[in-house]
């Protein structure tokens, strides 16, 4: 049976009546890929056509180019304020630099939480240079997401052992583990502030569905890893998955609206 958000999709490849937060993007070019316009208004373009009004993002150059790659996601979030909000990335190969991400969250209210890819960096999220981030988080009960995938680095259990350790983090799992979908879910079942995100994992058949019924829809967020994918696929595996378009809204945008205090839609 069609829902009206389902009808306003087919009809308008986008719906009027709801608003879409991307909890999960990037920001800038990325060596050997071809992006077309992944900054400005090619983003807004791309968000405008899917009906995003909020991408959160963290740039290319702060995950990739070290600390001062911040700064650039600080001056595209400064140009294009109504439309995007930053994290600050933290490496923990570089432990020095904590303090100054610290103080950049702390004086610029563009960045709304942390973002830390513990693949990329090849360090283990149980790993004592995460410590400090971890504490501050717990403390301040902030948003963290981190990327997490199947394995030790970053799966299913290290999760389980930050959340152990500090349950008042607002722990967004982006990818929900990949792969280990059941211990993700386990995860977030076991702590009040464990969520799964559902950038790339939107695309196993049936992921969406399986996590609502396991977690709830309050505990499942939409991202789409913009400008590596079009916001149109991710956006469609939402709302053609077997779940009700309340399930939909709050995954689309009443979730991260609770998380980052912001208000949107009703």
């Amino acid at each position: 049976m069609r829902t009206q958000l389902m009808e306003e999709a087919i009809k308008d490849g986008l719906m009027p009546s709801c608003p879409i937060i991307d909890i999960h993007g990037h920001w800038g070019p990325f060596s050997g890929i071809y992006f077309p316009k992944p900054y400005g208004d090619g983003m807004i373009a791309s968000m405008e056509r899917s009906g995003v009004v909020l991408n959160v993002f963290s740039s290319h150059a702060a995950l990739f180019e070290g600390f001062e790659g911040n700064l650039v996601t600080l001056r595209a979030v400064r140009e294009y304020p109504e439309r995007f909000r930053g994290y600050v990335v933290y490496n923990p190969n570089e432990p020095q630099t904590w303090e100054r991400c610290r103080k950049l969250f702390e004086e610029y209210e563009e960045f709304v939480g942390f973002k830390i890819h513990p693949g990329v960096d090849n360090y283990s999220l149980l790993g004592k240079n995460y410590q400090p981030l971890f504490e501050y988080a717990h403390q301040k009960q902030a948003l963290v997401l981190s990327h997490t995938w199947g394995g030790d680095i970053c799966g299913a259990k290290a999760v389980r052992g930050v959340m152990e350790k500090y349950p008042e983090i607002r722990f967004l799992m982006g990818h929900s583990c990949y792969g280990e979908w059941e211990e993700a879910v386990k995860v977030a079942q076991d702590f009040p502030h464990a969520y799964l995100e559902l950038t790339a994992a939107y695309a196993v058949g049936g992921l969406v569905a399986y996590f609502v019924e396991q977690v709830g829809a309050e505990k499942v967020l939409f991202g789409t890893d913009a400008p590596w994918f079009d916001p149109h696929y991710p956006m469609g595996c939402v709302i053609f998955a077997e779940i009700s378009d309340e399930d939909r809204r709050n995954i689309f945008y009443r979730n991260a609206e609770r998380l980052l205090g912001i208000e949107l839609g009703d």
